[in-house]
């Protein structure tokens, strides 16, 4: 799987903090494939939409990002993310949220968005480490499923049989 990783930050692209998040989304991709960009982009609209149509265009599986999912002015990344995915998968974000507020009530605040943009899986995460932690544990077991079924490999569970290419 070719993974690439987004981290949104105001503070993390002006060097003035550390970009914990996004070296924390590395570790876990890690079980998951190969994690062949990583970029640290201020909360600027444009950039991130640019920085996302890369990708896509560049036929990565997934796409994970973090930062700028909170309600704050800058926090854009929810809406840069809608600009850029075809479908929206709107379970798995449910599923984060509900896991957040398992740990803190603010979970309900964050506005991550997951969807398909072409072939390329995007995931928004929230800006917080712990968040990451707590968070993929929950979508990481759906993520090689729904990667072979873009790429058009699927399997009905009951009779094992493949439909689609391969």
């Amino acid at each position: 799987m070719r993974i690439a990783i987004l981290t949104s930050s105001d503070a993390g692209a002006r060097g003035e903090r550390e970009d914990l998040s996004g070296q924390k989304l590395i570790q876990w991709a890690r079980q998951l494939g190969d994690v062949e960009d990583v970029k640290l982009l201020p909360d600027e609209p444009e950039l991130l939409e640019e920085q996302l149509w890369q990708w896509v265009r560049r036929g990565f599986d997934l796409v994970l990002t973090t930062g700028s999912t909170g309600l704050g002015p800058r926090d854009v990344l929810p809406e840069v993310t809608r600009q850029v995915i075809d479908r929206e998968i709107p379970g798995m974000a449910e599923a984060m949220r509900a896991e957040s507020l398992k740990h803190t009530p603010f979970g309900m605040l964050s506005r991550q968005v997951v969807g398909l943009a072409e072939k390329t899986l995007i995931i928004n995460f929230p800006g917080s480490p712990q968040a990451i932690d707590e968070l993929w544990p929950v979508v990481s077991p759906v993520v090689p499923h729904i990667v072979d079924l873009i790429n058009g490999h699927t399997r009905h569970a009951e009779s094992g049989e493949m439909t689609g290419p391969g």
